[in-house]
């Protein structure tokens, strides 16, 4: 019997020399991007999406999980993709993004692309960290926010966790401060997506990581139409379409 969730599974796509890696976000799972995923392939990269330490299981299994596992697991694709491909694209949702930022500052990556992505913390409780902390031993897990799906056809077959682990929030607290220490260090060309529509994330976050990355070639496109999950959202054909222009830009000239 699998221990991973039926829909949830990582996924490769086997395609040409340009390489995407796709990591999904905090309590979510690998099915968050395969749309993403499925229409770059269908353009002839080859693309990894990775499942990230803890999650697509059981969400008890996420009180154990630290910051740094997840850091590995995207680590992992990343040197997997490059033994296939002479370029490697990272890209991520919410959490994911942070992982893709993180990993763009500490290796020779060709791109970058931060979707729907924190610059601080979306919760206001977990500025107080030290008591976040020491509540962890007495409270597991949390409610999340109210939804905000602009499409309600794919909101129906969304695979995550129903609670948020509090401890995970306190590691999520962590990340993205070791985020916006190692922005500057993003120096590669960077793509990052946001809806005004999103509900978890204020888009302050998107202009904050614009601002305060290194690279001196680095997009900002929003969309309106769709709440956090811009991947699996109203306007995800939207969003494939600028990824996949700013894939394109990356490619030598065939010229």
């Amino acid at each position: 019997m699998s221990l991973i969730m039926p829909g949830a599974e990582p996924f490769y796509f086997p395609g040409g020399r340009t390489g995407c890696l796709l990591i999904h976000g905090f309590t979510g799972t690998p099915k968050e991007m395969r749309f993403l995923g499925e229409h770059l392939a269908g353009a002839g990269c080859t693309v990894l999406g990775v499942r990230l330490f803890a999650h697509a299981t059981r969400q008890e299994d996420m009180l154990r999980a630290r910051w740094r596992d997840w850091v590995a697991s995207a680590e992992d694709g990343l040197h997997l993709l490059r033994e296939a491909c002479d370029r490697v694209i990272v890209m991520g949702l919410s959490m994911g993004g942070i992982l893709a930022l993180l990993l763009a500052a500490e290796h020779a990556v060709s791109g970058v692309v931060a979707l729907s992505t924190p610059y601080d913390s979306p919760d206001p409780r977990l500025r107080l960290r030290p008591l976040a902390a020491f509540l962890t031993l007495f409270w597991r897990f949390a409610r999340k926010g109210p939804p905000d799906w602009h499409d309600p056809t794919v909101a129906a077959d969304h695979l995550e966790y129903p609670l948020a682990p509090v401890r995970g929030g306190v590691e999520l607290y962590d990340i993205l401060a070791e985020l916006r220490r190692r922005l500057p260090s993003v120096t590669c060309p960077a793509l990052v997506i946001h809806s005004r529509g999103d509900l978890t994330v204020r888009g302050s976050s998107a202009e904050a990581i614009v601002a305060h990355m290194g690279s001196g070639d680095k997009k900002l496109v929003w969309v309106e139409n769709s709440g956090h999950v811009v991947t699996r959202d109203a306007e995800r054909e939207r969003v494939f379409a600028e990824v996949l222009s700013f894939v394109r830009g990356l490619e030598p000239s065939t010229a």
